[in-house]
C-alpha cells in the first residue's frame, strides 16, 4: 500500500499521510461520476449556475483557512493566498452571470425550419492539475465545465493532497451532487488506464511540457478530447519610451510572484540598449527592497518555493548560464527550498535562461538594441504562452501585435489570467483556451441539429 505525505517547504516537517487510491477504488469514483452524470446533465444551467453563487459564498468564508493550506502544503505567501481564493470567487460569479448566455443554442439561419448548434455535456473530464496555484487552477477549469453539466476527477500535484482534499468538501458543501466533483489520489501508473476507461470523455492538464507531452499523447491514443495549459518563457519587453517609475512595481511582480513559480510569470526582461542602465538600477532596487521570509506573515513577500529539489533545479540552470557568460547582478543564494531573489544579466540565447523555462524568482536581463531586435529576441522561444510590452508608443504597439506569435499579449501590463478572457499559449505551451466563453465551450459538444417540417 503507497502513501503520499505532504511537507510543509519552509521547515520541512511533515504535515498529513494520504493513502494512493487503489485501482478499484478509481474504478467506483469513475462509475460514480457516470452515474452522477445522466441526471446533472439535465439539470437547468440555471439551477447549475445557481450553485456557482454557494461556491464563491464558501470560498469568500474560509479563505484565510484555504490559504494557510496552500501556505502549509507549497509555501506561498499567505497575503498572496487570500488573493488566489478571492479571484477564485470572481470567477464563480463571473460563471453565475453569464454560463447561460455562453451556453444558448446558436441560432443559425439555412433553409431548414429551424437549425441551430447546441452546446450539449460530453461526460467525466480528468483534470490533472498542478501545485503552484492549487486552487485557481482547480477552480478556473472546474466551475464552468461543471456547469456545462460535465462531471469532474480531478488528480492534484502529489504536494497538495490537502488542496485536493479541501476542494472537494468545498463542492460538497456548496450543494453539488455527491460524484460531480471527485479527488482521487493516484501515481502517474493509473493515469493512462483512467484516460483510456471509456467513462472518461475528456483532459485537461496544467503543468510542464515534459507532463503535457506524456499526457496529450496518452489523450491521442485513446481519441479523447484534450487542452494541455503547458509552460511558459515570457518576455517582458521594453522600449526606450516606457515609464519605468509608473510600471516598475508591476514588472517586479510579473517575475516574482508566488515566489517566480507562474508559468505566466516574466522570465526574460528585453531592454532596448537606450533605457537598459535605468531599468537595470530601478529593477534592482526594486527587487532587493521585497522582504523574503515566513510565509505565514502578511508583510512576506517572497517565500520558499515548494520543494527543495526544485531549488536545487533552478540552481543548476544559473549556474549552466553563468558558465555560459551570464552575470550575477543580485541574488543567488539557496538554502534548502529558499531562493533568494535573483538577477542575470548578459542573458543571450543558447543560455539556460534565456531557453529554458526558469521555475523561480530568477529574472534574465537580456539588451537589445532597438525596437526591431526586441520583439526578434521575443519571439525567438519555443514558448508561446504570453509575452508584455511596455511603452508609451500605444500606435506601435498595436502594430506589432501579430508579430508576437503567443496566445497573450498584453501592454504596459503584466501577463495575467482573468475569468472574463480566453486563456492559453501556442507552441510548446499547449493548446486550447480555459476561462470567458471559450474556456466552458472546450469540453462541449458542439451539436449542429437540423430541423425540418
Amino acid at each position: 500500500m503507497e502513501y503520499i505525505v505532504s511537507v510543509n517547504p519552509y521547515d520541512g516537517k511533515p504535515l498529513e499521510k494520504y493513502r494512493i487510491y487503489s485501482d478499484g477504488e478509481i474504478e467506483t469514483v469513475m462509475e460514480r461520476a457516470e452515474s452522477v452524470f445522466k441526471t446533472w446533465k439535465n439539470e437547468a444551467v440555471e439551477n447549475r449556475a445557481g450553485l456557482l453563487k454557494n461556491l464563491a459564498k464558501a470560498l469568500l468564508k474560509n479563505k484565510t483557512n484555504y490559504a494557510q493550506l496552500m501556505t502549509k502544503e507549497m509555501g506561498k505567501p499567505i497575503s498572496q493566498g487570500i488573493a488566489e481564493i478571492e479571484k477564485c470567487a470572481w470567477a464563480c460569479d463571473f460563471y453565475a452571470k453569464n454560463a447561460a448566455g455562453f451556453l444558448a443554442d446558436d441560432l443559425i439561419e439555412t433553409e431548414a425550419d429551424e437549425s441551430f448548434i447546441s452546446y450539449d455535456p460530453i461526460g467525466c473530464v480528468l483534470a490533472i492539475m498542478p501545485w503552484n496555484f492549487p486552487f485557481w487552477q482547480v477552480i478556473r477549469f472546474a466551475a464552468p465545465t461543471l456547469t456545462a453539466g460535465n462531471t469532474v476527477i480531478l488528480k492534484h500535484a502529489s504536494n497538495v493532497p490537502g488542496c485536493g482534499l479541501a476542494l472537494q468538501e468545498l463542492f460538497k458543501s456548496a450543494g453539488y451532487p455527491e460524484g460531480s466533483f471527485q479527488f482521487i489520489l493516484a501515481d502517474h501508473k493509473q493515469l493512462e488506464s483512467i484516460i483510456g476507461n471509456p467513462i472518461v470523455q475528456g483532459v485537461t492538464l496544467t503543468g510542464s511540457e515534459k507532463a503535457g507531452r506524456a499526457i496529450a499523447a496518452q489523450a491521442g491514443k485513446y481519441l479523447k478530447k484534450s487542452v494541455m495549459e503547458l509552460g511558459g518563457n515570457n518576455s517582458c519587453i521594453v522600449w526606450e519610451d516606457a515609464d519605468l517609475d509608473s510600471h516598475m512595481d508591476t514588472m517586479v511582480m510579473a517575475r516574482m510572484q508566488n515566489t517566480g513559480q507562474s508559468c505566466i510569470a516574466a522570465k526574460r526582461f528585453i531592454v532596448v540598449e537606450a533605457i537598459y542602465e535605468e531599468f537595470l538600477m530601478k529593477f534592482r532596487n526594486k527587487v532587493h527592497s521585497l522582504k523574503s521570509g515566513d510565509p505565514m506573515d502578511n508583510q512576506t513577500e517572497i517565500g520558499v518555493m515548494a520543494r527543495e529539489d526544485l531549488a536545487k533545479t533552478l540552481a543548476q540552470q544559473v549556474k549552466r548560464s553563468v558558465d555560459k557568460g551570464a552575470k550575477v547582478l543580485f541574488g543567488n543564494n539557496q538554502s534548502g527550498s529558499y531562493y533568494e531573489p535573483t538577477i542575470l544579466t548578459e542573458v543571450v540565447p543558447g543560455m539556460p535562461a534565456f531557453d529554458e523555462e526558469l521555475f523561480g524568482p530568477v529574472a534574465a536581463i537580456v539588451k537589445a538594441k532597438d525596437r526591431e531586435e526586441a520583439i526578434a529576441l521575443a519571439a525567438n522561444s519555443k514558448f508561446g504562452l504570453g509575452s508584455m510590452l511596455f511603452t508609451e508608443d500605444i500606435t506601435s504597439a498595436r502594430k506589432i501585435i501579430g508579430d508576437i506569435p503567443d496566445g497573450a499579449f498584453f501592454i504596459n501590463e503584466m501577463v495575467k489570467s482573468d475569468p472574463r478572457l480566453p486563456f492559453g499559449g501556442t507552441k510548446t505551451s499547449g493548446y486550447g483556451r480555459e476561462l470567458s466563453m471559450e474556456g466552458m465551450l472546450e469540453f462541449v459538444n458542439k451539436k449542429t441539429v437540423y430541423i425540418k417540417k
